[in-house]
């Protein structure tokens, strides 16, 4: 009886569960993800394909992201995360000039933006503009973020940024 009772009961709760995410008036279904999301998932693999030394995988995966960016740059423009990101797959691919330029778009959206700072500061350490670096480092400063700890190491020398 008490088996029975809990199948029902369990049964139920999918079948209510169900309806709410159905009747969900938003832009589309829990289960899609945009091509922003799909971008990040292809950075992250591509990041740890950069810690494996599998460089080559890796420019694939940024180069897909890359293009998913750009899609969806085009579709929600003026997102200060897709412009951290589109700075970000630009950058690791070698353009540092249209890189930096996503960057200082995407800080005329959101100066405080962590990200852009951080990865903007990365670029100017890769690019042998040590000032500029300490600059965004400046604005990261208090924010006690890992962000801040990283751009620090890596204008210390401690860390290599290969991009």
């Amino acid at each position: 009886m008490i088996k029975k009772l809990l199948i029902t009961l369990l049964f139920s709760v999918f079948i209510i569960s169900n309806s709410f995410a159905a009747g969900s008036s938003d832009s589309g279904s829990s289960k899609t993800k945009t091509q922003y999301d799909m971008a990040v998932t292809h950075i992250k693999a591509a990041k740890n394909f950069e810690k494996k030394d599998k460089l080559e995988k890796a420019k694939k995966r940024y180069e897909k992201a890359q293009k998913l960016l750009i899609q969806s740059n085009k579709k929600f423009p003026n997102k200060a995360d897709t412009l951290n990101y589109l700075g970000f797959t630009t950058r690791k691919l070698g353009d540092f000039e249209n890189g930096e330029k996503y960057y200082l778009a995407g800080l005329k959206i959101d100066p405080k933006h962590v990200g852009i700072n951080e990865y903007l500061g990365e670029l100017y350490v890769a690019t042998n503009r040590h000032n500029l670096a300490v600059e965004r480092l400046e604005v990261l400063k208090g924010c006690n973020c890992k962000e801040y700890d990283d751009l620090k190491a890596i204008i210390a020398g401690e860390k290599v940024s290969k991009y």
